[in-house]
């Protein structure tokens, strides 16, 4: 397993070196070492923006109604019905872009004008975007001195001062060609926009929950008669919902009698761990973190020994840290050894016993008369066995032990949510 991962980790770097120079050639004027090339290309495999044939026009600049169909996207919200009424008197019906303008009121991305203007058309000033970017990202109290790092800090207009402060910290801005320039009062061209919707896109964590699109519902079927199957699914996060029941491994060899209450067990998870609609909810690779609340001893007539753990995080291989409450997919929740071993057990004590009761028969029948050695071993074998049989029935049962990589079912006592 371990090969295939690695084989697939080398393939999706191939493909991420290889990306830029397929799409990059395809694009008549962006060529491979465009300093926005990776952008560009993000954007346009994501379908935020577009080509004009085969033109992306990294120079023209951005227009709001342009920079508002992307933000949609961005924000899957580019199908959000409308239900607010059209108050832009230059704005109408006819216009193609007429619901997405209705849309960008609606959620409060690019407002209007007071004069009850939109002005689709008019080219978006640098401060502008980072004034929007600033605006559906989620609270936080930016040192202004951040913009003493660059030599046109003085230029940024009063207003925008702790936009910029935000966003900088943020790390969702632009400032190309010269990396200590801001330049706030130019127009914002279309490859500036590329990375400026490509960064946000990377970190959408930090964007305001009432931004976000709509979630879907998706579906795990790790085990088929598991209470519930259902992931909510945004481009945020995932949540998988509480009944799911996960498959999961041993990641260490386990033995009952080496434990004690209080320690930790670590599960993983050998492949990804999909929805039925190709979502990917949990990669593989992450370890299951559960401590041991209880464990039972084996007790007489074979009572085997079990084991609680009580699973309670998720450490991702990005290190990124999900709470998970989560026990065994059993009946008390436990961890023991199946029937077939204790049968096992049983058959063992009883063949033993047979085998012993037959060497005993035949050593007590030599004794007196060599030629009664056969009847020792016809009296020795069933009441051996039948001693070993009881022997094995009344005995105390197993403890529980587990290899490295054997599977446990894991079913969630809460909702746990993953940030993408």
């Amino acid at each position: 397993m371990k090969k295939l991962i690695s084989a697939g980790a080398v393939a999706a770097c191939l493909l991420a070196f290889t990306a830029i120079p397929s799409m990059a050639a395809s694009i008549s004027d962006v060529n491979q070492n465009y300093w926005a090339a990776k952008e560009i290309v993000s954007v346009l495999n994501d379908n935020i923006m577009t080509l004009s044939g085969n033109r992306f026009d990294p120079e023209g600049n951005m227009t709001r109604v342009e920079f508002v169909n992307a933000l949609l996207k961005v924000l899957s919200n580019e199908n959000l019905d409308v239900n607010i009424s059209n108050k832009f008197s230059d704005v109408s019906k006819a216009n193609p872009n007429y619901d997405n303008i209705l849309r960008s009121q609606q959620l409060g991305l690019v407002y209007g004008y007071p004069n009850g203007t939109f002005q689709p058309d008019r080219v978006v000033l640098r401060s502008e975007a980072q004034s929007v970017i600033s605006h559906i990202t989620k609270d936080m109290s930016a040192d202004k001195a951040i913009l003493n790092n660059f030599k046109d800090a003085n230029e940024v207009p009063a207003w925008a001062t702790n936009v910029y402060a935000k966003t900088l910290a943020y790390g969702i801005y632009v400032n190309y060609p010269d990396s200590r320039e801001l330049r706030p009062n130019e127009n914002l061209s279309r490859a500036e926009a590329a990375v400026l919707l490509a960064r946000l896109k990377q970190k959408l964590s930090l964007v305001k929950t009432q931004y976000i699109g709509a979630t879907s519902v998706e579906h795990l079927n790790e085990v088929k008669k598991a209470p519930s199957h259902d992931v909510l699914v945004n481009n945020v996060k995932s949540v998988v919902k509480e009944g799911n029941v996960l498959i999961l491994s041993f990641e260490d060899k386990f033995k009952s009698e080496d434990h004690q209450v209080g320690d930790v067990v670590t599960f993983v998870n050998d492949e990804d761990i999909c929805t039925e609609e190709g979502t990917l909810v949990i990669p593989a690779g992450s370890k299951f973190y559960a401590k041991l609340v209880e464990i039972k001893d084996p007790r007489w007539f074979n009572k085997n020994a079990r084991v609680y753990p009580q699973l309670c995080k998720i450490v991702l291989p990005n290190g990124q840290q999900v709470a998970f409450n989560a026990k065994p997919y059993t009946k008390d929740y436990s961890l023991k050894e199946g029937p077939w071993m204790t049968t096992g057990k049983i058959l063992l004590s009883t063949v033993t016993g047979g085998a012993v009761g037959t060497g005993a028969g035949i050593g007590i029948a030599f004794i007196p008369n060599p030629h009664k050695i056969g009847t020792g071993a016809a009296i020795g074998a069933p009441v051996g066995a039948a001693i070993g049989l009881m022997y094995g029935l009344i005995t105390p049962g197993l403890e529980y032990h587990a290899k490295a990589g054997e599977v446990v079912k894991v079913i969630l006592l809460d909702d746990a949510t993953i940030s993408k």
